[in-house]
């Protein structure tokens, strides 16, 4: 069974409540009615119900009728998620006129709805920039307790079974935070392997902090960074088995990893790895895709104490299927 088998095996085994805000656009709705056949998850729609049906009758979709399907116009909670999203805002000013009119907008009606414990997960950005997809889970579910920075996170699926988890990588950051310090590298080295464990399946995250330098081959206060928030991802997590700095042949590969680190239980063997910064993470998986074949699943979007994550706007019906199977994997765990 592949990755992507398991993950879907494991939302249809514990159906989790996933909102989608953008009803009315054609992808997101062929994927829900997909999703919907296949139970993977609980869908709510969020869009005109005529507008819906419609495209629901253009396309042939069966399935649509067992969402439960929500006019943001016309929601009979509607005074009530504003009267909270009011007290919600108070300290930054939001007066109840600008909460009503908020939860009448697709992403932020989701994101109440989650809030209140009327579903587990969202996903946006088929329509939506990623800005207007975090807004309001910042504002309203917020981050997970102890972590101040939402990243994300890439699935690297290639054909090297000797390197990572038989061939898996789970990166990151490589989508949100630029240029993070090694307190937010730290909580990203979290993150990502709390991801490897709820999404990728890992029983055991091994996390390598990636530089330019193994174990202080090199000195620059870049470095000084990645050292630092390797001790502060032990300091916050115990449990969790990381190591840096390491370079990534010393990370991945054991013949190398003994030779620049021995005595590291996680050179040459990582399966998860943190990058220093956003710049290195987003080329570096590119290259690794375009070069390499490797298949990317992501970004998934963590650190939100709630799942709720971005779609590109050129994503297709199957990146949709496959993000609402890994959502509902996050959502699992965050309860």
């Amino acid at each position: 069974m592949s990755l992507i088998e398991k993950i879907i095996a494991r939302a249809q085994a514990n159906r989790q409540r996933i909102v989608l805000p953008e009803a009315e656009e054609e992808r997101t709705l062929i994927a829900a009615d997909k999703a919907l056949a296949d139970k993977l998850a609980d869908i709510i729609l969020i869009g005109n119900p005529v507008k819906v049906h419609a495209l629901a009758k253009q396309h042939g979709l069966t399935h649509i009728d067992e969402a439960t399907l929500i006019d943001p116009k016309n929601y009979e909670r509607s005074e009530e998620l504003a009267q909270l999203l009011c007290e919600l805002r108070k300290s930054k000013g939001m007066t109840i006129e600008q909460a009503r009119q908020l939860v009448k907008n697709p992403l932020y009606l989701g994101c109440m709805i989650i809030k209140t414990e009327g579903a587990d997960g969202q996903i946006s950005g088929a329509l939506s920039t990623t800005g207007e997809t975090l807004r309001p889970a910042l504002q309203i579910i917020k981050c997970s307790p102890g972590i101040t920075c939402v990243s994300g996170a890439m699935l690297l699926i290639t054909d090297k079974p000797e390197y990572g988890e038989n061939g898996v990588l789970v990166v990151g950051d490589v989508a949100v935070t630029p240029m993070p310090d090694a307190d937010q590298l730290a909580q990203i080295a979290v993150c990502t392997a709390q991801t490897a464990k709820s999404v990728a399946g890992f029983d055991d995250p091994r996390v390598a902090m990636l530089s330019f330098s193994t174990k202080g081959s090199a000195k620059h206060e870049v470095v000084d960074k990645v050292v630092e928030a390797t001790r502060l991802a032990k300091e916050r997590c115990p449990e969790l088995k990381v190591d840096g700095e390491l370079q990534a042949d010393a990370a991945l590969v054991p013949s190398v990893g003994e030779k620049k680190a021995p005595g590291s239980a996680i050179a040459g063997h990582a399966n998860v790895l943190v990058y220093p910064n956003l710049e290195v993470g987003n080329i570096s998986y590119k290259l690794v895709q375009r070069l390499a074949g490797a298949i990317a699943i992501g970004p998934i979007l963590q650190g939100i104490a709630r799942p709720v994550n971005d779609l590109s706007r050129g994503c297709s019906v199957e990146d949709i299927y496959y993000l609402i199977a890994i959502t509902a994997c996050q959502a699992m765990d965050a309860k």
